[in-house]
């Protein structure tokens, strides 16, 4: 492939797959464009249903990336004798059982209505929230809070982070950014009020209201989440035929590392902040909420220059800031003005491990094959969720005796940079030119 062909890929998303070098001739169609009065892409009704799936991964991905307020009273409050490993695993499962049964949702999209899925995954997300306020043993909280919660979640957040894809060709990493972008806004405002209920009234009552409330909002914005083309029922359950492309694994192996290093900052940096840095409960929220709103700004920064020097090199900029963050700011330094300064960078660039792997998917292998490939991806962040935080909990216990976390944020850190390298090695896959867009 030239370097002009490869210029090509952003250009027309409704082609055959692209990024294969010989496209399989039996890889399945996945939109049936038969249909007459397909809506044009870039079009304002993409942006009505990129409004309702800001929603989606705002009381999705927004709520798990809290979970280091939670964290913080698990730990010091209501279960002191739990291990941080035992506790993570809490948050751990929202994240990964949100990923692994996103790949179901992605296959049940193909069949069922995606507004009735996301009306679904509002009750159920709603429901396991409410639920785990009646729990008061960590075990149970693992359960409801973690499995079922991500159960739920994982409707809001796979038809979410799938649907804005396909309504853009121009704008579509902007759209996905703006989309990601939900997930930091709820994790800045749900951060406080969580924190707010939870001194206040109780950690019960924070769960039923913030509950409540994703039934309610989620579940009216659910009609609006309609996909642009009608899917076509494959008769395999997945694209096996892209299994052996070197573009493909090096992608999967991309959202693995990727995700292994995202959530760790968002749960331990809040109990860091009062462990090490000897502060307030108070300043570990305030840490959390400063990592999510500067992942707003950043995640809609990062998607307007995918849009400009191409969706991989910006995901390799983000990849490689984040991990300068954790190893280069956070680790050495014990101070709280370079913990913030960490978490600011952090939470700008770190979104775009979320945001912009969709965008290089659908930009390598084409629109008409996203649904199946991102099931693969998710199952990527599956397993990257399930080795970040529960054994970076245990080298915390273990090495750093629950007060020392060097351990912790050197594994968290190594994740990101492998992410970085493996992005680079896709880049020089698709292309050695290193001006073009990509």
């Amino acid at each position: 492939m030239s370097d002009t062909q490869t210029q090509s890929l952003n250009t027309d998303p409704e082609k055959e797959p692209m990024g294969l070098e010989k496209a399989s001739p039996t890889a399945p169609t996945l939109l049936d464009t038969s249909e007459g009065n397909v809506p044009p892409m870039d079009s304002p009704q993409g942006w009505i249903v990129v409004l309702a799936c800001f929603f989606n991964l705002m009381f999705s991905i927004g709520t798990t990336t809290t979970f280091g307020v939670y964290l913080q009273e698990y730990e010091l409050v209501e279960f002191p004798n739990a291990s941080s490993s035992q506790l993570s695993w809490i948050g751990t499962l929202q994240g990964a059982m949100m990923c692994f049964f996103g790949i179901f949702v992605g296959i049940l999209s193909e069949h069922v209505d995606t507004r009735y899925l996301s009306a679904f995954g509002s009750l159920m997300t709603g429901v396991a929230l409410i639920v785990s306020s009646f729990c008061n043993s960590p075990w149970k909280l693992l359960l409801t809070q973690g499995i079922f919660y991500g159960f739920g979640g994982s409707f809001l957040y796979s038809t979410g982070l799938t649907l804005a894809p396909q309504w853009f060709n121009k704008y579509r990493a902007l759209a996905s950014g703006v989309v990601i972008a939900g997930s930091g806004i709820g994790g800045l405002w749900l951060s406080f009020a969580i924190n707010a209920m939870i001194e206040n009234i109780s950690r019960q009552w924070a769960q039923r209201i913030t509950g409540l409330i994703t039934i309610g909002i989620c579940g009216a914005l659910s009609p609006l989440m309609k996909m642009r083309i009608k899917p076509v029922k494959r008769k395999q359950i997945a694209d096996f035929s892209v299994i052996g492309d070197k573009k493909f694994l090096l992608l999967f192996s991309s959202s693995l590392l990727g995700m292994s290093g995202f959530f760790l900052p968002f749960f331990f940096m809040p109990t860091y902040t009062v462990i090490v840095l000897h502060k307030e409960q108070m300043w570990g929220t305030n840490v959390a909420s400063i990592m999510n709103g500067s992942s707003v700004a950043g995640r809609i920064a990062m998607g307007i220059l995918g849009d400009s020097i191409g969706a991989l090199n910006t995901l390799i900029i983000a990849t490689c800031a984040s991990c300068i963050s954790i190893l280069v700011l956070w680790l050495p330094f014990k101070s709280f003005g370079t913990l913030i300064a960490a978490a600011v960078i952090f939470g700008f660039s770190s979104g775009a491990i979320v945001s912009l792997i969709p965008v290089v998917t659908a930009n390598t292998f084409g629109v008409k094959r996203l649904p199946s490939i991102m099931g693969f991806i998710m199952l990527g962040y599956t397993i990257g969720a399930l080795i970040s935080s529960p054994p970076a909990g245990s080298i915390l216990d273990k090495y750093g005796h629950g007060t020392k976390f060097t351990g912790l944020i050197i594994y968290g850190g190594v994740f990101l940079g492998l992410a970085t390298a493996v992005n680079v090695v896709l880049r020089l896959v698709i292309s050695r030119n290193m001006w073009t867009k990509v």
